[in-house]
């Protein structure tokens, strides 16, 4: 399944955060979005999982969802959202429980998410028990449990220190690798968005408009920190939003 937005503005009160945004999220990419403070990035990912509708222009589902899917879109947070009360296994299963599904058929499910995610052996663990980047996992793999056509992740990897954030990319690689998943990804981490997207969408300061759109066609599993070739991709986005940054932090200063 495929998203496309069109011509999509948003506003709260006064306030207008996005305006005229027209893209693609093609089904098995990874789409990053990555642009200056404020510039509507969460915004534009709640209007993608219809948290918020748009003011102005349409986004549309175009396509079946895939073979099994559960929950067309789900979401990934920067906070992870575990339930500290439960197990790994219990905050995994949490999506499955409003569905009709047999005890069997949820267990394998569970057991298949936590052997992708390599938590098999912290099933029975509880949140408190883990570090930063094994609950971020977890999260990760509660989203994969329901099947969806498309994730939403909302700065995903920024409140984890630097190695465990270079550890999870290469979690997320493999996962794609394995078993291709479409993703929208916001972060405020150039690096991040030249290693994991196949094409990043540069948004303007507020009003966040589309900028540039930057392809990369490096195969995703190829990528590795100090590549020539991603170090340029990143120095022309930083060059793309450098002015703008500087601007947008000053305002927000400002306000």
């Amino acid at each position: 399944m495929d998203i496309r937005l069109e011509s999509v503005g948003h506003r709260y009160g006064g306030v207008e955060v996005v305006r005229d945004i027209s893209l693609e999220i093609p089904s098995g990419r990874i789409v990053c979005i990555v642009g200056p403070s404020g510039c509507g990035k969460s915004t534009l990912l709640r209007l993608l999982g219809g948290l918020e509708r748009p003011a102005q222009g349409s986004i549309l589902q175009v396509g079946e969802p895939p073979e099994g899917c559960l929950n067309p879109l789900t979401y990934v947070f920067q906070d992870f959202a575990l339930l500290p009360w439960r197990t790994v296994a219990g905050n995994v299963s949490l999506p499955l429980e409003e569905h009709d599904l047999g005890t069997d058929l949820r267990r394998e499910i569970i057991d298949d998410v936590l052997a992708r995610t390599k938590l098999t052996d912290f099933a029975r663990a509880l949140p408190r028990q883990l570090s930063g980047g094994m609950k971020q996992r977890v999260a990760i793999a509660r989203a994969l449990a329901v099947n969806p056509a498309v994730m939403l992740m909302d700065e995903p990897l920024s409140a984890l220190d630097s190695q465990t954030r270079e550890l999870l990319m290469d979690d997320l690689v493999a996962l794609w690798t394995r078993r291709p998943f479409t993703a929208v990804y916001v972060t405020h981490n150039l690096a991040e968005a030249v290693r994991l997207g196949h094409s990043i969408v540069v948004l303007s300061r507020r009003p966040g408009r589309v900028r540039e759109i930057v392809t990369i066609d490096t195969p995703l599993a190829g990528r590795e920190p100090g590549d020539p070739g991603l170090e340029a991709r990143q120095q022309h986005l930083w060059r793309l939003m450098r002015d703008e940054a500087r601007a947008a932090d000053a305002e927000l200063l400002d306000g």
